[in-house]
Order: structure tokens, then C-alpha cells, then sequence
């Protein structure tokens, strides 16, 4: 992984369309004006690892993914573990006291939703539903 300063590139910066695809389409890349056809093999690039999924059956809408769904499963696990927590709510987990300054402050609900089934389909989180979407909780098994 490549870093410019303190930032870090995320790991599909990397991806062979970036630097692959002909010369006047990297222009066209740098100016945001690719063709339909190079957008779509590009981001097919990321959707087949996993880092983007296209939101719509004509792939004119893609959601990019800065990890991958597993990963942010694993720095959920990770996190609740080294917090010493079992129980949160949602709105805990994107915005509370133990998560501020951590890649979890502000997550996007979908991700941090999908992310959290991931983990219960493992047995490791219960997702429970409260009064309201304010209460909605998981309960961890670590």
C-alpha cells in the first residue's frame, strides 16, 4: 500500500484499470470523463473483489467500498474486543463515545448493517430489533 504524507491510498488504488487502460482513457479517468464501457470495466475490477457492488442491473450505479464487507466485519469483532463490549446499539456503533476517531464513526448504516449479518450468520452477533430504529442493537459473542 502506497501513502502520501500520513494518508494511506486505499488497497485498490493498485487495480490494473487504473493504470492499464489506454493512455486517453486515463486522461479521460483524471478528468472524470471516461467512456461508459472503460467506467464498467473498472469498476467490474473492484465489484469482483469484492470492494464495490453495483446498485442497479444496468452497472450505472455502483457503490465503492473502502473495505470490503469481511473486513469491516473483522474490525467490528476486533473493535468490540478491544472495548470490552457486548452490547450496542447502531447509533453506538456509528457515532458513540467508543467510537470516535475510529474507522466506525460515521459508517455508512448499509455497510455497518450488512457487516453485522455478516457476523451473525457466523454466530458471533445477534442483531435485535427495539422500539424503534434508535434501539435497534447486536448483541456480540466474542
Amino acid at each position: 500500500m502506497q501513502k502520501l504524507g500520513d494518508f494511506r491510498l486505499p488497497p485498490f488504488f493498485n487495480y490494473p484499470p487504473y493504470f492499464t487502460l489506454q493512455e486517453e482513457h486515463m486522461t479521460e479517468l483524471v478528468n472524470g470523463s471516461l467512456s461508459h464501457e472503460a467506467k464498467e470495466v473498472f469498476l467490474a475490477a473492484l465489484v469482483s473483489e469484492g470492494r464495490a457492488e453495483w446498485m442497479d442491473k444496468g452497472h450505472k450505479k455502483c457503490l465503492i467500498l473502502w473495505l470490503r464487507i469481511q473486513d469491516w466485519a473483522n474490525l467490528i469483532l476486533n473493535f468490540v474486543k478491544d472495548n470490552g463490549l457486548e452490547v450496542m446499539t447502531i447509533e453506538e456503533i456509528r457515532s458513540g463515545i467508543d467510537s470516535r476517531g475510529t474507522e466506525l464513526e460515521g459508517i455508512d448504516r448499509g455497510v455497518l448493517m450488512r457487516a453485522l449479518r455478516q457476523l451473525e450468520q457466523k454466530g458471533k452477533a445477534a442483531i435485535f430489533k427495539g422500539t424503534s430504529a434508535d434501539d435497534e442493537g447486536v448483541k456480540f459473542s466474542v
